[in-house]
């Protein structure tokens, strides 16, 4: 899938890979989640529930509305990405990338987008 068609989070997540994005199209995966909810969270939440519209969405439907990156880079800063800071990448955005290999990947899009941009700017 070529960048540009990805949906990519604040923090650099591709939203495409995501279990939530993809429960909007595949209702075996909404069960799925909803079941893990019930079991995990003693959580009951409707199938239809199980929509993500990324992280610029609506807030009283976020699945993370508490992020403490989206909170830094968006409601703070202002920003529409954490490369967009003048601190990237921070402690704690390095931090947070070393809790898995997605956050990993996340961390390196990020700054392979930061590339990207600078590039254009050269031209």
């Amino acid at each position: 899938m070529e960048q540009e068609n990805q949906m990519i989070a604040v923090c650099g997540l591709d939203c495409s890979e995501c279990d939530i994005f993809k429960a909007a199209n595949n209702p075996e995966i909404a069960r799925e989640i909803v079941d893990w909810l019930k079991k995990e969270r003693d959580t009951e939440v409707k199938i239809e529930d199980i929509r993500c519209l990324g992280c610029r969405g609506d807030r009283t439907k976020h699945w993370s509305p508490d992020c403490w990156i989206l909170k830094c880079c968006v409601d703070r800063k202002g920003l529409e990405f954490c490369y967009q800071c003048e601190d990237f990448p921070c402690e704690r955005l390095n931090d947070w990338a070393k809790g898995s290999k997605e956050y990993g990947a996340a961390l390196n899009r990020l700054k392979e987008m930061k590339k990207r941009v600078y590039q254009k700017e050269k031209l």
